[in-house]
């Protein structure tokens, strides 16, 4: 297949590596307990934080007049202005220490690490990867690198068959609707149209249905890895391999492994794998 990508252009968003940006905030307890009744989990997050708690903050704010058609920040700024027009997050890998002190200033450090292309089945992909370190007086809390990808619309995704999937007994059936995909998209200031707006989703993107948000499904796999291990989780990655759908079934289950879990979609394909280690 032939590359879409000008290498002149890739060099230019290469040009991005290496830059920083710094920001600074107090935790809000009560913005984490919006984030804790999104994913369903204990409200009382002064005596326990939820699943990936720093995805509550350091949201990407932006004035009304800088959104794409898409409902994301227009390309340029902090990461590079990549062309090509779909945009997601596919992986991330995370190294936790202390807990995040609520009520208290933190600071987290964003770097663009790497800007690489790759051909796929589909088309050109481009991988940026993002290092982000939130310190709290001094002491890092978390790291993480965080992977977005870029790649060209494609064709349309057709509708997902349900098939019977086997769910075990240390497994969860997770059935989100478009409530809980506008909650999630409202506490992660996440305005990306795919996620709650269904004409947008199917006419302009091609899915079939809403699109569940590749975060709010990592989110719920770390839930399961903590509960699991019985502990709190120092390691966490997780990589997106197909949509999820709003309104169909998710089988959420751990693997043969010790700290591995996976996102089944109704259709039998593993949509995301994580590990975890405590």
């Amino acid at each position: 297949m032939t590359s879409t990508v000008d290498p002149t252009e890739l060099e230019q968003w290469r040009g991005w590596i290496g830059r920083s940006e710094a920001r600074t905030e107090t935790l809000d307890a009560e913005a984490l307990r919006r984030y804790a009744a999104a994913l369903g989990e204990d409200l009382d997050v002064e005596r326990r934080q939820p699943s990936l708690a720093h995805w509550a903050f350091f949201l990407p704010v932006v004035a009304a007049d800088r959104i794409g058609p898409d409902g994301h920040p227009m390309r340029g700024g902090f990461l590079p202005p990549v062309s090509l027009s779909r945009r997601m997050f596919g992986a991330a890998a995370m190294e936790f220490g202390d807990a995040l002190v609520l009520g208290k200033a933190a600071t987290l450090t964003a770097t663009i690490a790497d800007v690489r292309h790759k051909p796929g089945r589909s088309g050109d992909l481009v991988f940026v990867e993002v290092d982000r370190e939130i310190a709290q007086d001094g002491v890092v809390k978390v790291r993480e690198r965080q992977t977005i990808v870029y790649r060209p619309a494609g064709v349309p995704v057709a509708p997902i068959e349900e098939t019977r999937l086997r769910v075990g007994e240390v497994d969860r059936v997770w059935r989100p609707g478009p409530v809980e995909l506008f909650r999630f998209s409202a506490v992660t200031f996440n305005s990306h149209r795919i996620h709650y707006d269904l004409p947008y989703a199917m006419d302009e993107e091609g899915y079939p249905g809403l699109v569940v948000h590749g975060p709010f499904t990592a989110a719920r796999l770390y839930g399961l890895a903590a509960e699991q291990a019985g502990a709190p989780l120092r390691r966490f990655g997780f990589r997106a391999a197909a949509p999820l759908f709003a309104n169909q079934p998710i089988l959420l289950s751990p693997g043969a492994e010790p700290g591995f879990v996976q996102a089944v979609r109704c259709d039998g394909t593993v949509a995301m794998t994580a590990t975890a280690a405590s």
